[in-house]
């Protein structure tokens, strides 16, 4: 028989941090309202992580103004592959990677084939704001594209993995990998069907995975071992998120930082109100780690002795 109660009691055992225990306790009390907007707006987040030295992925261009539209082609002239965006979206809606294209034929990952004027209606779309946050009123960013690392060629189908980190009071406080497969369109969307890999953040291995909140053990379209993934250059990426807090001010945020096998770890974008989903990758409460860091880590560090910090615990 169904007991709400003692599923509560089950989850507050956990340490699992709930939506509302999250909006009022934790985003309320460390993140002021008056950032969002700056953080909602993946062109002005990559412009401050420049001037703060967080390698981040180029901007080729933005186009504001639906006349605009029409210079599309010329803009992109010299990149042979890209990625547009909308300045305000999430959860990966509006996103689409060109990974070659000419005068007649643009081909996303995925392998599908656009025409000019299907690639046209999608800038229009974002410009109308139909990917962004509340329908307001968008600008399409176009970025160079990533090349991910060949150490998780075996991990993804298709699309660019990103890790995805927790960060609380400047102290990455949990982690974990996002894998496209054939269902999420070769996207690292959770809700789409992506692959979600707990990673333990001292050494950015495998602790668990699901999928459509299911543990899992393999890949679904690759049939990889999760288990053997790791993450290289896992200082650097905690590097990144830790410098996240001083660069936005907030108190708790998400990094999502991408592996380019050339430019190393990048941060992708910033999240002020980021989803809980990454405690059922790692089958474990947000919680319990924020009531950690609040008792037993130390204050007034820079990012990189709290790095230092949290890879020399035992």
């Amino acid at each position: 028989m169904f007991h709400p109660l003692k599923i509560a009691k089950k989850l507050k055992a956990c340490g699992i941090l709930g939506m509302n225990a999250r909006n009022y306790s934790v985003i309320s009390a460390l993140n002021k309202r008056s950032l969002y907007p700056l953080f909602d707006d993946k062109v002005q987040t990559k412009e401050l992580a420049v001037k703060a030295g967080i390698n981040t992925t180029k901007k080729i261009g933005l186009i504001e103004y639906q006349h605009q539209v029409k210079n599309f082609r010329n803009m992109v002239q010299g990149f042979s592959e890209f990625v547009i965006k909308p300045a305000h979206g999430s959860g990966g809606k509006g996103v689409l990677v060109i990974k070659k294209w000419d005068d007649n034929c643009f081909t996303t990952a995925s392998e599908k084939h656009l025409t000019y004027t299907e690639v046209y209606q999608h800038i229009s779309n974002i410009l109308s704001g139909l990917y962004s946050l509340g329908g307001q009123y968008d600008v399409a960013l176009i970025e160079e594209m990533v090349h991910f690392s060949n150490a998780f060629e075996r991990f993804s189908y298709q699309g660019v993995p990103d890790v995805r980190l927790i960060v609380y009071k400047g102290y990455p406080a949990m982690a974990m990998m996002r894998l496209a497969t054939s269902e999420s369109g070769g996207r690292a969307n959770l809700h789409q069907g992506a692959v979600g890999v707990g990673l333990d953040v001292k050494t950015g291995s495998t602790l668990c995975a699901v999928q459509h909140n299911k543990p899992i053990e393999f890949h679904p379209d690759t049939k990889a071992d999760l288990k053997t993934l790791k993450v290289p250059f896992w200082k650097e990426h905690l590097l990144i998120a830790s410098k996240a807090y001083e660069m936005t001010g907030l108190g708790y945020l998400g990094a999502d930082i991408v592996l380019d096998k050339d430019k190393g770890p990048m941060m992708l974008e910033l999240n002020a109100r980021p989803g809980l989903a990454i405690q059922i990758a790692n089958a474990s409460g947000l919680k319990k780690a924020i009531k950690n860091i609040d008792k037993n880590y130390p204050k007034n560090l820079s990012a990189e002795e709290r790095v230092d910090f949290i890879l020399s615990k035992t």
